[in-house]
């Protein structure tokens, strides 16, 4: 039996660009599970995608279907009928499952017991008889966060959809879907070869479209834009910046992609390149040019879809488009330049940080109080105490500037010109850019500690005041960022920002409670303590940490990030470089852990004390101190090794002690010393919830 390959395009209006990316990504596996679902072996599947089109091509599909008999065992005979030989409601439901008549189903003995059989035979088919209705699901089956309705059709999809072509091998598929029936047809290039363009076979889709100048997937088309950007650079003398989010979607917003040279007036030079830079990616798609020291040109580049022939009508109208939005920036940028930059925190009174929360006026004011906190806790002083509470209280107030009002995307960096151009401090300008920072995992980190300390208590004040108000993140639901917040605060921990976040958050919470906001201080402490162990948990399990190292630290009621964090990597390290470690501490605790009995206390007596016993009471007094010693040094490794070093003391005791001796006073002093020993353990982990190996 031979093979065909299946071609199918839906032919759609332009598809918004990021949906489409989404949609290319799932499309392969939908049509291979609807192909299997039905039984149609296949080949390898191809997806092709572009603006106005999603394509599917499957290589090697048979003309028929393999005929095939499954066999399926269901219960026991003497379940399945009565003593009348009538089928029960097991059997009945049993063949109903199976889609066969109960008086079709097989008594077959094995090993003495008679179970009953569903045979179940499907036939062979003409692949094309199912492919219609096989291909209409796949299209409804393609997953958009938003769809519409268009004429008085009832089907739905991202886009208008304007055709369908299906082919398996040279014969044409009648799917039907939005009142289209599928041809052998396809539309070129909505300008350069509109089409109509018959296809002879699936096989020539591909071709086809090249031929009318469409590049019919997001790969080919991204190399080729980045070809012509490299030309361009080369020819200019200028670097591109080839943001990867404006990338994506240039990708999916041409079928024929040519790159072109753009210019500004070089008046707008004098805006901050940021906000430009801001209205040439975001707003128009464009990629900006900079100069080899990093200055930005007046030249950008643009991904033409039109007629590469009237390249200076696209340049010259793209230029005429560009224009108006530079002359807002620099208009924007020198109006807000009238007053200094301390003049707009006023304004943010009139901006609702959160209904229940007030003003962003009034979380400024917490942001302040919190700064100082954690400047004094970070061991900030003079002139560094000084800008990291100046710069929290101006952090916020570019938001109320033209500027950021028209371009959302420069907040604080605007900021950061402004307190420039008003004379305050390098370092307060810098921490205002900065304060947003990070803002995803594996973003840059605010440059100073006085920006760290500012974004920090942004952060904080942002997850406490959240949650103290009852919006606290649910399932997969955060629409105020808090676990990317929390992240952050975590980054900038992990990077040394010598501060406790516990105390962050009592003073965090103390600030929002003296605004007049009512919650259960205590109970909101101990949801928003939980959420960053949550967050800290999932760190250390994407790097690897089993779940029982981190539950055997927080098993300790350690809840500051960083304590948590090298204990569990410590913990790890010693099980995986140092399984001799690992190993002595465990048998170490579980042999005592094992044994002693926590009612006995601790206060043992030297004079009943055999040598064993004295020996070991030396150990724990000497690790018990180094211990703390180390744990104060937070040098985890070290307070390991200490643990590990009972080992030879504990084994001694072992070996020459009866612990349950019948001499009742002997017995409680070993049990006591018992308690002594895994008190010293108590401190770093509790070892009785890890694993052995």
């Amino acid at each position: 039996m031979g093979t065909k390959t299946l071609a199918f395009e839906i032919g759609t209006e332009e598809l918004p660009a990021f949906d489409l990316h989404e949609a290319t990504a799932k499309l392969g596996g939908i049509a291979a599970a609807a192909l299997d679902g039905a039984g149609i072996p296949h080949g390898e599947i191809e997806v092709y995608s572009t603006p106005r089109r999603l394509i599917v091509v499957a290589a090697d599909v048979p003309e028929r279907t393999e005929a095939t008999e499954e066999c399926f065992r269901g219960p026991s005979a003497k379940i399945a009928f009565d003593a009348d030989g009538n089928p029960t409601k097991a059997a009945l439901g049993f063949a109903r499952g199976k889609g066969v008549d109960a008086s079709a189903l097989e008594r077959r003995d094995e090993n003495g017991t008679e179970y009953v059989y569903a045979v179940v035979s499907t036939p062979s088919r003409d692949v094309a008889e199912l492919l219609p209705e096989l291909l209409a699901d796949v299209v409804r089956a393609i997953p958009w966060p938003k769809t519409q309705r268009w004429g008085s059709r009832g089907e739905q999809f991202s886009r208008p959809v304007r055709w369908l072509l299906a082919l398996l091998g040279d014969e044409v598929v009648p799917v039907e879907f939005a009142g289209l029936v599928a041809g052998d047809t396809t539309r070129g290039h909505r300008f350069l070869a509109p089409g109509p363009h018959k296809v002879a076979s699936a096989d020539e889709l591909i071709d086809v479209l090249r031929g009318a100048y469409v590049v019919p997937s997001e790969a080919e088309r991204e190399e080729l834009i980045r070809a012509q950007v490299a030309k361009a650079e080369k020819e200019s003398g200028l670097t591109a910046e080839l943001h990867a989010k404006t990338m994506r979607e240039v990708v999916n917003l041409v079928e024929y992609p040519t790159v072109m040279v753009g210019e500004f007036d070089e008046l707008f030079l004098a805006v901050p390149k940021e906000i430009t830079v801001d209205a040439m990616l975001v707003h128009q798609r464009y990629f900006p040019l900079f100069n080899a020291d990093g200055t930005l040109a007046n030249k950008f580049l643009i991904t033409s879809n039109g007629d590469a022939r009237y390249e200076a009508n696209i340049i010259d109208g793209n230029q005429r488009v560009v224009a108006p939005r530079l002359y807002d920036a620099k208009f924007f940028y020198d109006e807000d330049l009238k007053k200094p930059l301390e003049d707009y925190v006023e304004g943010l009174s009139q901006v609702v940080f959160q209904e229940s929360l007030g003003s962003t006026l009034a979380k400024t004011e917490r942001v302040v109080k919190l700064a100082a906190h954690l400047a004094v806790d970070a061991g900030l002083t003079g002139q560094d105490a000084a800008d990291a509470e100046r710069a929290a209280y101006l952090c916020k107030a570019d938001l109320v500037t033209g500027a950021v009002v028209e371009f959302t995307s420069v907040q604080g960096i605007m900021g950061r010109y402004y307190a420039l151009a008003a004379g305050e401090t390098p370092q307060v300008a810098q921490a205002i850019a900065d304060h947003y920072r990070p803002r995803f995992a594996g973003d840059d980190l605010p440059e100073s500690r006085v920006g760290q300390v500012v974004a920090m208590a942004d952060k904080v004040d942002t997850i406490c005041g959240l949650f103290a108000v009852g919006q606290a993140p649910t399932g997969s639901s955060d629409p105020f960022a808090l676990r990317r917040a929390a992240i952050g605060v975590i980054a900038m921990l992990e990077a040394g920002l010598p501060v406790s976040l516990l105390d962050a958050i009592d003073a965090a919470l103390a600030g929002i409670a003296a605004d007049g906001i009512a919650f259960d201080e205590a109970a909101v402490r101990a949801e928003v303590v939980e959420f960053f162990i949550a967050r800290v948990k999932v760190l250390l399990r994407e790097e690897g940490a089993a779940a029982d190292a981190i539950d055997a630290v927080l098993a300790t009621g350690v809840a500051e990030p960083m304590a948590l964090i090298a204990r569990v990597r410590a913990l790890e390290a010693a099980r995986a470089d140092a399984p001799e470690t690992f190993e002595d501490l465990a048998v170490a605790f579980a042999r005592a852990n094992n044994l002693r009995d926590a009612d006995a206390g601790t206060d043992c007596d030297p004079a009943l004390f055999s040598a064993e016993e004295a020996a070991l009471a030396a150990a724990v007094d000497a690790a018990d101190a180094a211990v703390a010693a180390a744990l104060a040094a937070d040098d985890y490794p070290a307070a390991l090794a200490q643990l590990a070093a009972l080992r030879a003391p504990i084994d001694a005791f072992f070996e020459a002690t009866m612990i349950m001796d019948d001499d009742l006073a002997l017995r409680a002093n070993h049990l006591r010393l018992l308690n002594r020993f895994t008190g010293v353990f108590a401190n770093l982990a509790d070892f009785g919830l890890m694993s052995k190996k």
